[in-house]
């Protein structure tokens, strides 16, 4: 497949902003001006200011002489560049690929695009129409590579879509200009007399480097094909990553829903065939007004279960707004993981967290009441209770090491100890009953203490003597008493955790 680009010239791109913000200057000339060596230089014109040829470059004060009723704005140098992001953000609705053209233009390429709306020739016009009907003055150029498509657009008379493998042909009657070449060098060209590409395309390479530099040579070169250029584009494209235009624009859920339903079988199928499966997803709608509506998903482990995906999002397609309608809708897979071959057979149902049905339950249970909702926890290498665990990544990481056993733990163990009054005889007696939130308990059973020092590798303090409790209405709890017993702090207890 031939590559294909196209480049979109914005013939006022910063004046036509201003008018679409003060329509008012739609009817009179102004410039844009800043500040350069102590005097206001225009930097952009609008048509009108220009057919009474003010330009870029001249003094804002002869400009005056020459056009009394001139408007002056203030120009600021990053507005082109952050209009060019927008602009160019909004045509990655036509391609995934879009790069900012400096200091007026964009750069698609449309490589396998251009059958999605009807062939090259409609899928030009539209960006066109859409463009200029938003307010811009716009001319665009569709080649094989970015220079001729670049100079047909800037320069071309005779159509706007090059021919595959005709560069050449459409570049023969442009001037120099449209190679993108140096001042010094175009002066030299028209010096001798070389008003046009075919006067010294087809002359000696040897001698137009000797007259002209490798910069003549090299723009040729990716004029023709022969030198790969490669502009960065604002997004880069995720490996992942699946489109679906629309004839019509879609205004309702079920007509979402069949377009993420179709994306996702897509982009399943491709998993399946690289032994991989999706830990997240990005679902966006790109609306006919310019809006982007978009949401996401998150699994426990990877996945590439069409069905199941689709559950997770199904969720959220009550939060999509089409408004006038959605014309391109955009799946991809920002993070992929490879599938091992023992989660090959957890679809038929192992219990535990090898069976597939506990994933796809987390994962509704994550997308219904958010990421935070579920969490899980592996031992960790501390004897003070605290740090004893952390959490796991996601359900397939591995423990280090195992669970003690040898002595028993609470099920919940609260984030910080809290305070207890505490009857108890001593000195290591267990507790005869506590007061725990303004409520007594009773304690008819206890088992302790067992003594966990502090790590004195990490921070200083007392040990804890915890005992294993039961009141009387058959409820357990682990309390602890901080220090040695001295009769100066009788209070030193503290409630860590609850058994079942």
């Amino acid at each position: 497949m031939h590559q294909r680009f196209v480049t979109i010239w914005f013939r006022h791109l910063v004046t036509d902003w201003w008018v679409l913000r003060r329509p008012a200057l739609k009817d009179q000339p102004f410039v844009l001006a800043g500040p350069e060596r102590g005097r206001m230089v225009i930097r952009a014109a609008n048509g009108f200011a220009q057919s009474e040829g003010i330009g870029v470059g001249m003094v804002v004060a002869d400009a005056r002489a020459m056009l009394p009723g001139l408007e002056v704005l203030d120009d600021k140098p990053e507005r082109a560049v952050t209009l060019l992001r927008k602009l160019g953000e909004w045509c990655i609705r036509y391609t995934p690929l879009v790069a900012v053209d400096l200091p007026d233009g964009l750069i698609l390429d449309v490589t396998g695009c251009a059958h999605l709306w009807g062939g090259e020739e409609p899928y030009l016009r539209q960006i066109l129409t859409r463009l200029r009907t938003a307010g811009y003055d716009v001319r665009g150029g569709m080649a094989d590579t970015i220079g001729a498509a670049r100079a047909i657009a800037r320069f071309g008379k005779r159509g706007s879509i090059v021919e595959t493998g005709r560069q050449l042909d459409a570049l023969l009657p442009l001037p120099p200009a449209a190679l993108r070449l140096e001042e010094g060098i175009l002066l030299r060209l028209r010096k001798l007399g070389l008003f046009t590409i075919q006067d010294f395309v087809r002359m000696p390479r040897s001698v137009l480097r000797r007259r002209f530099g490798t910069e003549l040579l090299y723009r040729i070169d990716q004029a023709m094909g022969r030198k790969v250029e490669m502009p960065e584009p604002l997004q880069p494209p995720e490996a992942y990553r699946e489109r679906l235009p629309c004839p019509e624009p879609i205004v309702t859920a079920t007509g979402i829903g069949i377009a993420l339903r179709r994306l996702l079988d897509i982009i399943c199928e491709r998993l399946v065939k690289e032994g991989k499966g999706l830990r997240s997803a990005l679902f966006m709608c790109y609306r006919i007004d310019g809006k982007l509506e978009q949401i996401d998903i998150g699994t426990n482990r990877p996945s590439r279960n069409a069905s199941h995906l689709f559950k997770l999002f199904e969720l959220k397609i009550p939060t999509i707004e089409p408004a006038l309608g959605i014309e391109l809708f955009v799946l991809e897979a920002p993070k992929v993981e490879e599938v091992s071959p023992l989660q090959e057979t957890i679809w038929g149902g192992t219990g535990g967290l090898e069976d597939v049905n506990v994933a796809e339950l987390l994962d509704r249970l994550t997308g219904r009441l958010g990421k935070d909702i579920i969490h899980r926890f592996l031992p960790d290498e501390h004897y003070w209770p605290e740090r004893s665990f952390k959490e796991a990544a996601h359900l397939e990481e591995k423990p280090t090491l195992s669970w003690p056993v040898d002595r028993p733990r609470p099920i919940r163990l609260l984030t910080r100890p809290e305070p207890v009054e505490v009857a108890a005889p001593i000195p290591d007696y267990p507790p005869m009953l506590f007061r725990y939130r303004g409520k007594v308990h009773k304690i008819i059973r206890a088992d302790g203490p067992e003594r966990i020092e502090r790590e004195w590798w990490l921070e200083q303090g007392p040990h804890r003597d915890y005992y294993r409790v039961e009141d009387e209405e058959g409820r357990r709890y682990w309390i602890y008493r901080s220090g040695h017993y001295t009769g100066e702090n009788p209070h030193g207890w503290f409630l860590h955790g609850f058994f079942a």
